[in-house]
């Protein structure tokens, strides 16, 4: 993997984490934007970026691999589980219950589609699109029993089926599958029809191709405004915490070495492997610091879990991609 890439990447991703800090503490950016932009961010750029990644032509071979990939982010988060429950036996019940949170959900779908976009493209980011699905379950499930002690099924299924990074796999996987066994009819269509219906047709399938490249196209600028805004929360001499740095060596230092070590035994491409642990890598789960509030545990702490994993990310997700 070309090593100036992933880091010319990943300083891109840095400085517009240091804009967000500066907007954020000059009041250009009001705390109440970071819910806006949060919104804005899942409900309509993410999934553009995530439709427009499905623009390719469907094969067997596409098919397998998103069996594959799913099946080993179904391990990850068994993983994720297991340890959860046996590393913080002797933790604090407030801080135990956000460090099994940030062990089991990842920001894989804020900080990681971005990331995998950027270094493999649009094939890159429709498998990691199947990825994040088994930690969308997670979250909505176990994790949010991690706080709550229990989980509403019912609202959990709801959230999950209708969540819009969701939809848009499944708006994506069927306009590929479209693409693939009507494309070419559809072209007969459109050079035997007439001008008044053919110029129509085009001008609005170009302008929604180039509405979702354009909207996907902010999306990593706006990820890292927001995590810039949350960086500048706390103070320097905050961040250091030995549960924070605990759930930061486990979250980008032994869980990518178990799913690497465990695809490198199967043979598993190189490419999935490196999609699978690069997310798998990736830093806890922003909504750790919200959920922590909203049901009484240590909101500081899951906000230093969540800045600290994130700002060493920065440095050992170019190393995984390096290493890959």
């Amino acid at each position: 993997m070309d090593a100036l890439g992933l880091w010319s990447l990943q300083l891109m991703m840095f400085l517009l984490v240091a804009v967000g800090v500066i907007l954020k503490k000059r009041g250009i950016l009001k705390a109440e934007a970071k819910g806006i932009l949060t919104e804005l961010l899942f409900t309509f750029f993410l999934p553009c970026n995530i439709i427009q990644s499905f623009n390719v032509s469907f094969d067997v071979t596409i098919l397998k691999n998103f069996g594959l990939i799913l099946l080993i982010s179904l391990g990850v988060q068994l993983v994720c589980f297991v340890l959860s429950h046996v590393f913080y036996r002797r933790e604090e019940n407030g801080r135990r219950r956000v460090m099994q949170y940030c062990t089991i959900v990842s920001n894989s779908g804020f900080l990681g589609l971005p990331i995998i976009q950027g270094i493999y493209g649009s094939e890159g980011m429709m498998y990691a699109s199947v990825f994040i699905i088994p930690m969308r379950i997670m979250m909505w499930s176990a994790g949010l029993s991690c706080f709550t002690g229990e989980t509403d099924f019912r609202e959990t299924a709801r959230k999950i089926v209708f969540h819009p990074c969701i939809v848009a796999v499944y708006i994506g996987i069927v306009l590929m599958t479209a693409r693939t066994f009507f494309g070419e009819s559809y072209q007969v269509f459109l050079a035997e029809a007439p001008v008044l219906l053919r110029y129509p047709a085009e001008l609005v399938l170009t302008a929604l191709s180039k509405l979702l490249s354009t909207a996907g196209g902010c999306m990593t600028a706006l990820t890292m405004l927001l995590i810039g805004m949350i960086v500048s929360e706390l103070s320097p001499k905050e961040f250091w915490d030995a549960g924070a740095i605990r759930i930061t060596g486990i979250r980008l230092v032994l869980l990518p070495l178990i799913v690497w070590a465990v695809c490198s035994a199967l043979h598993i491409s190189g490419f999935l492997t490196a999609v699978s642990v690069l997310l798998t890598g990736m830093p806890a789960g922003s909504t750790a610091a919200i959920l922590a509030s909203q049901y009484g545990c240590d909101y500081r702490f899951a906000t230093k879990c969540v800045i600290v994993s994130t700002l060493v990310s920065m440095l050992s997700i170019p190393v995984w991609g390096m290493l890959l």
